[in-house]
């Protein structure tokens, strides 16, 4: 999509966007289940290391797509403004960003690595400490490659050309399941068959996208001498917008993963209703998470024009494709859902606790997800990153933690009260959201001169 004198999408430029970014987090997902079933291969040890590791993978994941494309808002509205020359500066000033925080992080995470393996993993098996230190070793290399692919993600999709992200996801998936399938099958190994193939294909995943982004012919794209020089205006409107994206993200991360020490207390069939249902949720809410991905080109470049009309008008018109996605989407798993339990052989209880869970994470999202989780891309685009940091984060801490502990353990819900729980932080985001999107002070969130 090129940028035009006046902001200007249709349906088939909002397909051409959309679509690509469904196919991206729908590889992603299936990926991970890919991944998951040939690291079982190995051992109940190496299962367990690696979703120790990966729940700190995870978090710097996130983290890193917050920020990156919380930076690739401050690249979309000077394309809304068409001061492309600024544009091309603030895509090289977050690529030099990202880069920079990576190796920091890099090294942090090397320096405190026994500290994260014995004291924050806690008192775990010695098999599972030998795996868990191979893994990290490894899989932490990657830290930098993958900043460096985030950020590239993220401006290809605030172009508009999200298309050329998802075949990049698509290499670095095949390289990655390819690798594992090889290392694990073909030449027996443990943990590191698993890590070398996510160091790899990260490593492609980055170069890939520095390749392409140095082609001219891109609205944006990198100089063929980059220049390590930080612009301090840039890099300001950079860190003013994205950091506390990247933080909303984290805090994010960090909730579930200290929820999910509360869900171990109740049992294995809680345990595995948790984990089976948060895989399958994960499909529930697929098509408006991307829908809600191509908000943020969308109104970005509405906001950077000063058209705050058709910001409000594209914004409008997402939402109702979320919510009518929403709506296909769980009516099939509906239909499907006895077969796919059926599929993980789980328990009569577990069997009923991951029914209730899927009908009612289900039935919740299609009267409010759209509007929790989508409505507030437009708020991050327009530059209001710090209420909806502070709106989620606390929304998040309140309800979904100390009022999910509270309904599992204090009502005996067990871990149907943790998702109860979330449903009531849908409830409260969706609420502070839609007011704050019917006011006008996230109007004047834009880029500071």
């Amino acid at each position: 999509m090129e940028t035009r004198s006046l902001i200007d999408f249709s349906n088939k430029d909002l397909r051409k966007l959309i679509i690509p970014l469904v196919v991206e987090q729908l590889l992603a997902i299936t990926v991970g289940l890919a991944d998951s079933m040939m690291v079982a291969c190995v051992g109940e040890a190496a299962v367990s290391a690696v979703s120790l590791v990966d729940s700190v993978n995870v978090l710097l994941q996130n983290a890193f797509a917050a920020l990156a494309t919380g930076g690739a808002v401050v690249a979309g509205q000077y394309l809304g403004r068409r001061q492309t020359e600024k544009a091309n500066h603030s895509a090289q000033q977050l690529m030099l960003f990202m880069g920079e925080l990576a190796v920091v992080i890099t090294a942090a995470l090397y320096i405190l690595r026994n500290f994260i393996l014995h004291v924050v993993f806690g008192a775990i098996a010695p098999d599972v400490a030998a795996y868990a230190n191979t893994y990290f070793l490894i899989v932490e290399a990657s830290t930098f490659f993958l900043a460096i692919y985030s950020a590239g993600a993220a401006l290809f999709r605030v172009m508009g050309n999200s298309g050329i992200s998802m075949r990049v996801s698509l290499v670095m998936n095949a390289v990655n399941v390819v690798g594992n399938a090889v290392l694990i099958f073909g030449f027996h190994r443990g943990v590191e068959g698993v890590a070398i193939p996510t160091l790899i294909s990260r490593i492609v995943a980055a170069v890939g996208m520095v390749v392409l982004l140095h082609r001219p012919s891109l609205v944006l794209h990198l100089d063929k001498h980059f220049s390590f020089r930080h612009e301090k205006l840039i890099i300001g409107n950079i860190l003013r917008i994205g950091v506390p994206n990247g933080i909303e993200g984290s805090m994010f991360q960090l909730g579930k993963i200290m929820l999910l020490s509360v869900v171990t207390v109740f049992g294995t069939a809680s345990v595995a209703a948790n984990a089976i249902s948060s895989t399958i949720a994960n499909f529930q809410c697929l098509a408006p998470l991307s829908i809600g991905l191509g908000v943020v080109t969308v109104v970005s470049q509405c906001v950077g024009a000063g058209d705050y009309t058709k910001a409000r008008y594209y914004t409008r018109k997402l939402i109702k494709w979320g919510y009518a996605s929403m709506l296909a989407v769980n009516l099939l798993i509906f239909l499907l859902m006895p077969l796919l339990l059926r599929i993980y052989g789980l328990s009569a209880e577990a069997t009923a606790y991951a029914k209730i869970i899927l009908w009612t994470h289900g039935g919740f999202g299609i009267l409010i997800w759209p509007l929790a989780f989508e409505l507030p891309q437009a708020l991050r685009a327009a530059g209001d990153t710090r209420f909806t940091m502070l709106a989620s984060s606390i929304s998040m801490w309140t309800f979904r933690v100390i009022l999910g502990v509270i309904f599992a353990r204090v009502l005996n819900l067990g871990v149907l009260g943790i998702w109860f729980a979330m449903y009531v932080d849908w409830v409260v985001r969706a609420a502070c959201f839609v007011i704050r999107y019917r006011g006008h002070r996230w109007e004047k969130k834009a880029l500071k001169e």
